[in-house]
């Protein structure tokens, strides 16, 4: 049984890889590790795949050979979670979902006390017992398990307490597209509590059209139903909702570096814990520049929300986030929080009053373009003549920046050419695509 942690948890196939048997495995190994550190209570939330509910029980029955106990939360998108995990003290998090990813994966992410990603400390000593024979305690400390059903309701009233009382979303119409995942019940709740119109879509959850054709990697879903029904927002969650894609009124696509830019550029405290903005390596060129113009210093992190967060924490930041949507506003929570970071951004436009286009005017993306490759096996990034490649088009002085890896979360090679004209990003990152193809 070869479990590892990747970029976001242990994540794979349900059929082949997430099995009971290893979820039954990963909770007595991580009920362990866990135990060690004081914490002997877990809250389980998931999403709403079809596996999540076969996994929940063997994952439960391995917390509770550890001698830990067990709160499940149900489906509670990823963010909630962890919400909760830090709220309700001595408790550790964990959540079965495999985020933008298909039905037919699944995966485990952990929560430490305070809300966040575990260290590598803590992932390589749950890794360790993974390859080893598990023993129940005994019988008199076996944990017990336990319904939490107030869990959507406060993270509701959680989400609607970050945005100043001195702001109204009456005035305004959102589409909001919950992937069928499992944001499907508390984020339409909150966005019509706080006296928004809502237009809901992708909230019909089936166990198989998780993040299908709609969310986060599909915000065009949400951007034609912006412009039908002259919608002043479109929201884009993906799965387990610590992703965001925003549409303003024209019908934009804001990704991950324009809610970064908003946000930076709403803010007018740059000093202290404001002084700087994290992103990552695959964060546009023109972020970079944009954030350090507004007087911000920027760093460049790993590609993985819990290596922003990281960061953060090392520098004494408060605001970072990736491209693909996961923004972490620490100022208010510890992990990814699409809900949260939506909320921020529509409240901080709100009080500019100005359009997102108005702000975004004042910085210019470098032309970037991104492709995946699925592969059976990702060590093809280190083959001589895909690294000879790279080296080759990193010394054309036509080209800004070039990125080749291997995807955290799935069997894919990423590659990301940036250049100042599209089509030279364009014919590179072909170049790539045909070379990386011709070795499989």
């Amino acid at each position: 049984m070869n479990l590892k942690f990747g970029t976001d948890g242990i994540r794979g196939p349900v059929e082949t890889h997430i099995t009971p048997e290893a979820c039954l495995k990963i909770g007595h190994a991580t009920g362990i590790v866990m135990k060690e550190q004081g914490w002997n209570h877990v809250m389980i939330g998931k999403d709403t795949r079809v596996s999540g509910y076969m996994l929940e029980s063997a994952l439960q029955a391995g917390f509770i050979a550890a001698g830990v106990d067990v709160s499940l939360c149900g489906p509670l998108p990823t963010p909630g979670v962890a919400y909760l995990t830090k709220s309700l003290r001595q408790k550790f998090g964990v959540v079965i979902s495999a985020s933008h990813n298909d039905f037919l994966d699944n995966g485990i992410k952990i929560f430490n006390a305070d809300g966040e990603k575990l260290s590598k400390e803590l992932e390589k000593k749950i890794e360790k017992l993974l390859a080893s024979d598990l023993k129940p305690v005994k019988t008199e400390n076996l944990g017990k398990a336990e319904r939490f059903d107030e869990s959507g309701a406060r993270y509701v009233e959680f989400c609607k307490s970050t945005v100043p009382s001195n702001i109204s979303f009456s005035s305004l119409r959102i589409v909001l597209d919950c992937a069928n995942g499992a944001c499907y019940k508390v984020s339409p709740e909150v966005f019509k509590e706080l006296g928004a119109e809502v237009i809901p879509i992708g909230v019909d959850p089936d166990g198989y059209n998780i993040n299908l054709k709609c969310g986060s990697t599909c915000p065009e879903v949400v951007q034609k139903e912006v412009i039908k029904h002259r919608a002043d927002f479109g929201i884009s969650l993906d799965g387990d909702g610590d992703r965001v894609i925003i549409v303003d009124k024209e019908g934009t696509i804001l990704d991950g570096d324009d809610l970064l830019y908003i946000l930076a550029f709403s803010n007018p405290n740059r000093v202290g814990s404001w002084s700087g903005v994290v992103g990552t390596l695959m964060s546009n060129l023109g972020l970079e520049d944009g954030i350090e113009k507004l007087g911000y210093k920027f760093k460049r992190a790993d590609v993985g929300d819990k290596f922003v967060s990281s960061m953060l924490s090392k520098e004494g930041w408060l605001l970072g986030g990736e491209t693909s949507g996961h923004i972490i506003c620490k100022d208010l929570v510890s992990t990814g929080d699409g809900t949260i970071a939506a909320l921020k951004v529509i409240s901080s436009l709100l009080m500019l009053e100005k359009n997102p286009s108005e702000v975004l005017s004042n910085y210019k993306k470098m032309p970037q373009i991104n492709i995946a490759v699925s592969v059976k096996n990702k060590d093809i990034v280190n083959d001589k003549d895909l690294v000879n490649l790279i080296k080759e088009i990193e010394s054309d002085i036509t080209v800004g920046r070039i990125l080749v890896r291997p995807s955290g979360t799935e069997s894919k090679i990423r590659v990301m050419v940036e250049a100042p004209e599209e089509k030279v990003a364009q014919k590179f990152a072909n170049d790539l695509e045909s070379l990386i193809k011709s070795k499989i």
